[in-house]
C-alpha cells in the first residue's frame, strides 16, 4: 500500500465522499487529494480527469457477463501520473460513483458561483 505525506500546514476541503473513500481539494498546493482503496493519492486536476477517463472508458456490464474464468480486476494507470489502482469489479463502480459525485460537485459550485456573479454585478 503506497501513501501520499502530507504536510501537517497543509489545509484541503472535502468536495465528495461515499462509504468507500473521499476527494479533498487543495487550494493552497492546487491539487486534489483522493482516498480510495486504501492509499491516498495526490492528483493534480489534468491528471484527475484522467483518471476519471480511464475509469469511465471500463465496460462493467462486458466484464461482469464475460464467462472465461480471468480474474475480475482492473488495472488502472495514468499517463504522467505517479499512481496506479488494481481494482476489483466491485472497486471500479465504487471509484466511478466517487468521480460522478465529485465532478457533480464541482459543476454545482461553478453554477452557484456564476449565479451569484450575475446577482451582484
Amino acid at each position: 500500500m503506497q501513501t501520499t505525506a502530507i504536510p501537517t500546514s497543509i489545509h484541503f476541503e472535502e468536495v465528495f465522499s461515499t462509504i468507500n473513500g473521499a476527494i479533498y481539494q487543495s487550494d493552497s498546493e492546487n491539487c486534489w487529494y483522493v482516498d480510495f482503496a486504501g492509499k491516498l493519492a495526490r492528483f493534480d486536476y489534468r491528471n484527475l480527469l484522467k483518471l476519471k477517463k480511464a475509469v469511465y472508458k471500463i465496460d462493467i456490464e462486458v466484464l461482469l457477463l464475460d464467462s472465461t474464468k480471468t480474474p475480475d480486476l482492473e488495472i488502472l494507470f495514468i499517463c504522467a501520473c505517479d499512481h496506479c489502482y488494481v481494482l476489483s469489479l466491485i472497486q471500479i463502480i465504487a471509484l466511478k460513483e466517487l468521480l460522478q459525485g465529485t465532478f457533480v460537485m464541482l459543476e454545482l459550485n461553478h453554477i452557484i458561483y456564476d449565479r451569484l456573479k450575475r446577482i451582484v454585478a
